[in-house]
């Protein structure tokens, strides 16, 4: 598989082409709801996927990975805390 970088040209995080290829995701996302299996499986994948990468890291790398993993989970708070605060006031408006 050819290596797709994790930003865009316009210096922006793009990890969409991963994700889009994760079919647990796309089907779990098809009806526009995630119920509380599709997000606990989501759960076990991740569980998986962390296990998997974390035991052939050396400390450095594990300590960048670690570094990567938080940087990106407060990126998506807070871009969903942004999104659902800016569709409040397109509510409000109209």
């Amino acid at each position: 598989m050819a290596r797709v970088n994790w930003i865009d040209d316009d210096n922006h995080p793009d990890l969409d082409e991963h994700v889009s290829q994760l079919e647990h995701f796309t089907a779990s996302i098809a009806d526009g709801h995630v119920d509380k299996d599709e997000l606990s499986k989501q759960e076990e994948n991740l569980i998986a996927a962390m296990r998997a990468a974390e035991g052939t890291l050396s400390d450095e790398q594990h300590a960048l990975v670690t570094k990567l993993l938080v940087e990106l989970t407060a990126y998506n708070v807070m871009g969903a805390l942004h999104e659902m605060a800016a569709s409040q006031v397109r509510s409000a408006i109209k």
